[in-house]
């Protein structure tokens, strides 16, 4: 892919552009992000740990690595990151993202490169990063195979991929979409659009083809009466996150 090429999706990123504000309302149009994160940082946390030969107590268990947060928004993943330690760039095509993720990142003491650009951009400017954080980012863009190819030069050998998306079947429309867009009107309407998502076994054969070899794979499983989330081993029926590695040289 040439330097001038983009996956992006122009009507994908103004309908996150038009919700940049309300990134850190825990209670606004993120509130399902918000309540996902917890489950989410719990996967990457342990897949880097275990990665890397990393344990999570002390003050900076991830010092050392390099760890870009592609799709960042408001910075939900990458301000946790930088806690534990790393070195994090935060990406996002929504120029009205960043201004929103850097005052609160120096809100709360913390040093993040955050930039508006994409992951086609980085992969010509030869970044290289120990961990790509790739989530909720796929089901968002023109052209996936390119994208995740794009995510794949990204990574040093060796390098670890955590990638979440929607899984594609009825449950996903009803749960996803119906639910969350028009029933529990978590998310805006037209948030999403269910002919982009991906079923786990599509997303393992994509992230073969940009020569990354998938390792795991989890669902992300929302339970009404805890009201809260958590990771599932066999539940991939509707969220669901992987984890792929780049091979050494």
């Amino acid at each position: 892919m040439q330097a001038s090429e983009t996956t992006v999706d122009a009507g994908e990123v103004a309908k996150f552009e038009a919700m940049a504000a309300e990134w850190w309302d825990t209670e606004g149009k993120f509130k399902p992000l918000h309540m996902l994160n917890p489950c989410r940082l719990e996967y990457i946390c342990a897949q880097i740990a275990a990665e890397f030969g990393r344990t999570r107590d002390g003050k900076s268990p991830f010092a050392g690595l390099r760890i870009l947060d592609i799709g960042c928004g408001g910075g939900l993943l990458a301000e946790p990151m930088a806690r534990l330690g790393a070195e994090v760039v935060g990406a996002d095509a929504a120029a009205g993202n960043i201004p929103v993720a850097e005052v609160h990142a120096e809100q709360s003491g913390l040093e993040i490169d955050y930039r508006h650009t994409t992951a086609e951009a980085l992969a010509a400017e030869g970044e290289q990063f120990d961990v790509v954080l790739n989530m909720e980012v796929v089901e968002h863009v023109a052209d996936p195979a390119a994208y995740l190819a794009a995510c794949a030069a990204l990574l040093k050998p060796g390098g670890l991929m955590i990638c979440s998306t929607l899984n594609r079947n009825p449950k996903s429309f009803a749960m996803a979409i119906v639910g969350a867009e028009y029933v529990m009107r978590w998310l805006p309407k037209g948030t999403h659009d269910w002919s982009k998502f991906i079923t786990p076994d599509e997303l393992f054969d994509l992230i073969r083809g940009a020569g990354l070899e998938p390792v795991d794979r989890k669902g992300f499983v929302f339970n009404p009466v805890l009201w809260k989330w958590k990771l599932s081993e066999r539940d991939l029926s509707v969220n669901y996150v992987t984890a792929s590695t780049k091979p050494a040289e």
